[in-house]
């Protein structure tokens, strides 16, 4: 096995070595979760090197059906089919011959024929600044819990770039400790003690400890040629 064919985990799963989601999460949760409207669109919508080629998109719901639109035309709408022999088109709804050219895919569920919901995708641009969001921003003051803290690289206009692979630089100000870092990545073999990271298809994820002191904390991300982005925990 070479370098370059090495991994430290499968590629299995519906999350990442993280616990970020990958896209098969939302199939998952689309069954797991029905009271919830789910609306996924994928791959994402940086291709440069395929304009006007053919360009498969896929969409998981808990819908029955969707339309999806490229650039405010409709692509049509398909439904899923519970009786087909084939697994793929009882869950998937798939739009096979989409010709790719930038801009924004729109899909349109639909649930016993009435709308439930839409999910935009759009072309990004440049990484123009960083992103954070804890998924809680108050834990406590015991030593052990945990606030994980994603890290994204968006555009002028907020878009998630998904192929980003800026290396970022964290920094806790407060009574908190770095308890860990990593990006999902299976090929990566880098430390998850660590107080930088390299984003992995635009994303990665910070994990803050708490210690014994309670008050508010400040973790700043920064990253070269990109605006810093800073979030406050509180410590209580």
């Amino acid at each position: 096995m070479t370098d370059n064919e090495a991994s430290r985990s499968s590629y299995f799963g519906i999350v990442d070595l993280c616990g970020i989601p990958k896209d098969r999460y939302y199939l998952y949760k689309s069954y797991w979760k029905p009271e919830e409207t789910t609306i996924h669109i994928l791959p994402h919508w940086n291709w440069k090197d395929r304009i006007g080629e053919i360009t498969p998109v896929f969409v998981y719901t808990n819908g029955d059906c969707a339309e999806l639109f490229l650039n405010g035309k409709s692509l049509g709408k398909k439904c899923k089919n519970p009786k087909s022999v084939k697994s793929i088109e009882r869950f998937r709804l798939m739009w096979n011959d989409v010709v790719y050219e930038p801009g924004e895919l729109k899909a349109v569920a639909y649930k016993e024929g009435k709308i439930i919901g839409e999910q935009l995708m759009k072309t990004a641009g440049e990484p123009y600044k960083l992103k954070l969001t804890p998924d809680r921003k108050m834990i406590k003051a015991d030593g052990n819990d945990l606030s994980y803290i994603l890290i994204e690289a968006i555009d002028k206009n907020g878009n998630i770039c998904p192929l980003a692979t800026n290396n970022i630089g964290i920094k806790i100000n407060g009574a908190a400790k770095i308890a860990g870092v990593g990006n999902g990545n299976p090929q990566s073999f880098a430390s998850f003690k660590s107080n930088s990271v390299q984003l992995f298809y635009g994303k990665a994820m910070l994990i803050v400890g708490a210690e014994f002191t309670k008050g508010n904390i400040t973790v700043e991300a920064t990253s070269k040629g990109l605006k810093s982005e800073k979030v406050v925990l509180e410590i209580k």
